[in-house]
């Protein structure tokens, strides 16, 4: 095999490490006071599908930012009932996850992916 060759199959591998439905579990960043706060204590906010597990949501942000995460902490936001034109709607439910970082380690939410 030509060297050629053998660089394009290792950038191909390791594009193929990157899992497009990794994408789709780190929906957005959350940036609100109390986000800002625990970016103190090295803690990023993210919104993610209801259906997202703790290790999965490890696992995307480790592999889309290349970071290395000690805890994850999840909760659901019910959606409230709220009035829209005069007529009662809700708003749907919204789960967040803290991603705890190890020491030193970052993440520019103001970059995007």
């Amino acid at each position: 095999m030509s060297p050629a060759k053998a660089k394009k199959t290792s950038k191909k591998s390791a594009d193929a490490a990157l899992d497009p439905a990794l994408y789709d579990l780190i929906r957005a960043p959350l940036i609100t006071e109390k986000g800002t706060l625990v970016s103190q204590h090295n803690q990023v906010v993210f919104r993610v599908p209801l259906t997202a597990s703790k290790p999965d949501i490890k696992k995307a942000v480790e592999a889309l930012f290349k970071v290395s995460v000690t805890g994850v902490n999840t909760l659901i936001t019910k959606g409230k009932i709220k009035r829209f034109r005069g007529r009662p709607g809700r708003r749907s439910d919204v789960k967040k996850a803290f991603v705890t970082l190890a020491e030193g380690q970052s993440i520019d939410v103001t970059t995007g992916l």
